[in-house]
């Protein structure tokens, strides 16, 4: 397993929910800018649900990551799976087996989201076959 890391700026914008009025419910665009060892852009959407309990709720999303890592280039999905009960935080984010184009196919792993006084950075934990 190798490790990919650096920092992540992202834009969370609310898009309309096309099945339901309900306040609870939200769907989202997600717009990524990755630097570091994996240099990428990540587009997405994300679908949330909030509770009456200050800090719980849940949200799912799909991203595609497309850039390069280790030199080589290409893209692959990400799905990412988070909740919150009272407060306390719970995320998990795989990469989508069998989702990786060009010099990325094969990819397999999962990434990490780190947010510290605002700021966003990543680890990613992949295995990705060797060259041809």
């Amino acid at each position: 397993m190798k490790r990919a890391s650096g920092t992540f700026e992202v834009q969370v914008k609310p898009l309309p929910f096309h099945t339901t009025k309900d306040a609870t419910l939200g769907r989202m665009s997600l717009d990524k800018t990755l630097h570091g060892e994996l240099e990428a852009t990540g587009h997405g959407e994300m679908l949330t649900a909030s509770t009456d309990v200050q800090g719980s709720a849940a949200y799912v999303a799909i991203e595609r990551v497309t850039g390069t890592l280790e030199g080589r280039a290409g893209s692959f999905a990400l799905q990412h799976r988070g909740t919150m009960s009272h407060g306390a935080q719970s995320m998990t984010i795989t990469i989508v087996p069998d989702s990786g184009t060009g010099q990325l196919a094969g990819i397999a792993g999962t990434f990490t989201i780190h947010r510290v006084d605002g700021k966003h950075s990543y680890d990613l934990d992949y295995t990705l076959p060797d060259a041809p």
